[in-house]
């Protein structure tokens, strides 16, 4: 499977260790381009969302390869739907508003 640009997805970063969300921008040899948001924010930035309260937008950041531990396609399994549609059902908004 390839990744493209406009993929959900979620990235895994070594040194310091992050996990963010969000949409591919670019990937290639030198890295990942995203705008996401850390995923140690994910639950907040959910019930900010709903309480009308102000948020942290998503951030357009650039990860370099030797930081990139994994890039996995946020999609629904069958326990679990994917992050961004939980995001969806949660905050009735589309991910991609933010």
């Amino acid at each position: 499977m390839t990744m493209k640009n406009g993929d959900r997805a979620i990235v895994i970063l070594q040194n310091p260790r992050e996990k963010i969300l969000g949409v591919i921008r670019e990937i290639n040899s030198a890295g990942i381009s995203i705008r996401g948001i850390d995923l140690n924010y994910f639950d907040d930035w959910i019930k900010a969302i709903n309480e009308g309260e102000q948020t942290l937008p998503m951030q357009e950041a650039f990860f370099p390869m030797w930081r990139v531990e994994r890039v996995a396609l946020d999609e629904d399994s069958e326990q679990l739907p994917s992050m961004v549609k939980q995001f969806e059902e949660r905050t009735g908004r589309s991910f991609e508003e933010f």
